[in-house]
């Protein structure tokens, strides 16, 4: 089996590779390792962008190979990814959650940075529990503009860059979109179209970069065996806050927090608020953030473990645990289950976290937790219509707290894949407790 052809920009030829690595599961040829408590719930595809270049169907092969007890993927503006994913882990048997991640403008908190760096106001938003990406026509604009505001952004930082780095220019239609499976492009693949048309037109590109980008040669050459990492060099300089290719966001950049929730909440899915590591001033006042998020439809809470933790400063490694647990125990209080995962979205960063890591043991239960209700959701969305924001969850379960334990018990009860979603099928819809036992 080939398994590079899983990432393939042909979706048929992604299917043949998936039919082929499942018929060698059958034959004894690959086995699967036993499910266990790890998950991975935030992880970028290629249909925004992936370190590695996974695809939806890839992700959901190496989750059930690696033995994952569930998998969430989520990409930049788009849900482009979400029916491949969800039926590829009905396919391998692994329970799969599908979302969209976005940045909004938070007008409550323009003069305080949130969880963007350098820019107040902004917040980094996301939507969890897709079960389609087929949305309802009422709120297929709002969908369309944020596709659009992408674009025009990657337009406007290729102008930019392109007067700096001329000769060595790239042309948008031409050279960054071929890089994308459904030219949704972000500034991994301009800054990747920029090396590949520096390589192809310049007889000493070394020098060209060091001069562009105000770095020795040496630098330079030391950084040509590690792609990755040069094209971090490249990204930083050029398209990051005091780049030639950066432009200081506000109000008018991106959506409203309601508008995109519009959208969520119109799917059927489940606004999620994200959380950085609690050091910037937004997030020193957590509380305060998350009781005006929920105001605003929020239910749940992502974090990304390994940055918080398996850090090499140990002064800096003290503070940023110590700011991991609050925000989990915060959570908790606040009733908002958590998604946790590594993003894949630049080379270097995990399948999955160390689940086994001394550092998360206070903290894991609650991760495992948000997983299977979040999957829980999903499942008992695609099946009977009683997701988490269904009418009959609204009657049946009125509180969060109420909805979490349920969706939570439903998630680890029924089975992954396929044959859990046949049988979840086949239940009457009644009581929760009924649901429960039927299953």
């Amino acid at each position: 089996m080939d398994e590079q052809a899983l990432n393939d920009f042909d979706p048929q030829a992604r299917a043949r590779a998936l039919c082929e690595g499942l018929a060698l599961v059958e034959a004894g040829e690959i086995a699967f390792a036993p499910q266990a408590d790890m998950v991975n719930m935030h992880c970028h595809t290629s249909f925004s962008f992936n370190g590695y270049g996974y695809s939806p169907t890839a992700l959901a092969w190496m989750g059930r190979r690696r033995g994952l007890k569930a998998m969430g993927i989520v990409d930049f503006d788009v849900l482009d990814g979400v029916d491949e994913f969800l039926e590829a882990c009905d396919r391998v048997g692994l329970r799969g959650s599908a979302g969209m991640e976005t940045r909004v403008y938070v007008p409550e908190y323009a003069t305080r940075e949130i969880n963007s760096p350098g820019e107040p106001g902004i917040f980094y938003h996301m939507g969890i529990g897709f079960t389609s990406g087929k949305v309802p026509a009422r709120v297929q604009g709002i969908l369309e503009d944020m596709r659009q505001r992408a674009k025009d952004r990657n337009q406007d930082v290729v102008r930019r860059v392109n007067e700096t780095l001329a000769p060595v220019v790239v042309d948008y239609e031409g050279d960054v979109l071929p890089l994308t499976p459904l030219g949704n492009a972000t500034e991994r693949h301009i800054t990747a179209a920029y090396v590949t048309v520096a390589e192809r037109t310049l007889s000493d590109p070394v020098s060209f970069w060091a001069d562009k980008l105000q770095v020795g040669r040496e630098q330079v050459s030391a950084l040509s065996g590690d792609l990755p990492e040069f094209k971090n060099l490249i990204r930083g300089k050029l398209m990051k806050r005091g780049g030639v290719g950066y432009v200081q966001p506000d109000g008018a950049s991106f959506p409203s927090v309601e508008e995109v929730n519009e959208l969520i909440l119109a799917c059927g899915a489940l606004p999620c608020a994200t959380w950085l590591d609690g050091t910037l001033e937004g997030e020193q006042a957590e509380e305060e953030l998350l009781d005006l998020l929920i105001g605003k439809g929020i239910v749940a809470l992502n974090i990304v473990p390994d940055r918080n933790w398996n850090i090499a400063d140990p002064d800096v490694k003290q503070v940023k645990v110590r700011n991991l647990y609050e925000v989990v125990r915060l959570a908790e209080r606040l009733e908002l289950p958590l998604n946790v995962g590594t993003e894949m979205n630049r080379y270097g960063l995990k399948l999955v976290d160390d689940f086994d890591a001394p550092e998360l043991a206070p903290v894991r239960e609650a991760f495992l937790d948000g997983a299977m209700t979040i999957y829980g959701h999903t499942v008992a969305q695609r099946a009977l219509g009683i997701g988490y924001q269904s009418p009959w969850a609204q009657a049946e379960l009125p509180t969060r707290r109420t909805r979490n334990d349920f969706y939570a018990a439903l998630g680890r009860r029924v089975p992954p894949g396929a044959r859990g979603l046949a049988k979840l099928s086949e239940v009457s819809v009644g009581s929760p407790d009924k649901i429960l036992a039927a299953v």
